[in-house]
């Protein structure tokens, strides 16, 4: 009678041990894969563009930084094409500016939120020359100037106006998208670049024919 019971304590004793045994090593797993997460992986599973999982450096830092403040005044010199531009061609190019851009400035400050790095370069004391503000130094921003004469522009002038200074906007972006992609290395953010590149060189193509009949 007594090896029943001297048995199943036993049993229990191995059953107790394994379950100990497991949790161990789940606890093990859960710090290792926390040890090895990097700034770099998306934080949000459902929202792939939100964040650009993989390594990056500092000209992907960058891109985004600077290239963010760059498409909001691409998206403002757009807006102002309602009620001022008189060519249809003019208020299409500037609604299509407002659909590609707009989110595309989401996914960039989602990327710098995945990153750990501030939205803006003049706020990234880290980052070698990123100590001014986020108009300068970057290629193709309009001046305070030029946007008041743009804003104070209708009809024929706002078209002109908008179409010269839209070129000149789209080549700056250009210029900054062809250097991530011989810089930087994250693979969502030279995917971006290039299609900056080709969607604003198409852009750009398509206003000089229209420049060339306003």
């Amino acid at each position: 009678m007594s090896v029943l019971p001297h048995s199943s304590a036993r049993r229990r004793t191995v059953v107790s041990a394994g379950v100990v045994a497991s949790l161990a090593l789940g606890l093990a797993a859960c710090g290792s894969g926390d040890k090895h997460t990097s700034a770099s992986a998306p934080h949000h599973g459902n929202s792939p563009s939100a964040s650009a999982p993989g390594s990056f450096d500092a000209a992907d830092v960058t891109f985004a930084q600077m290239m963010i403040p760059h498409h909001q005044q691409a998206v403002s010199m757009a807006e102002l094409a309602d009620g001022r531009a008189s060519d249809q061609e003019i208020k299409s190019l500037a609604a299509d500016i407002e659909k590609a851009q707009g989110p595309e400035i989401s996914t960039m400050q989602g990327w710098l939120a995945s990153w750990g790095k501030p939205a803006s370069p003049s706020m990234d004391h880290n980052m070698p020359g990123m100590t001014h503000g986020s108009g300068s130094s970057m290629p193709g921003m309009m001046s305070d100037k030029d946007m008041t004469g743009l804003k104070a522009a209708k009809g024929k002038d706002f078209d002109k106006r908008f179409t010269e200074m839209m070129i000149g906007h789209h080549k700056g972006a250009i210029t900054m998208a062809e250097d991530e992609q011989k810089k930087g290395r994250n693979a969502a953010a030279k995917k971006l670049a290039v299609a900056v590149v080709k969607n604003q060189q198409a852009e750009v193509d398509k206003m000089h024919k229209i420049l060339g009949r306003l």
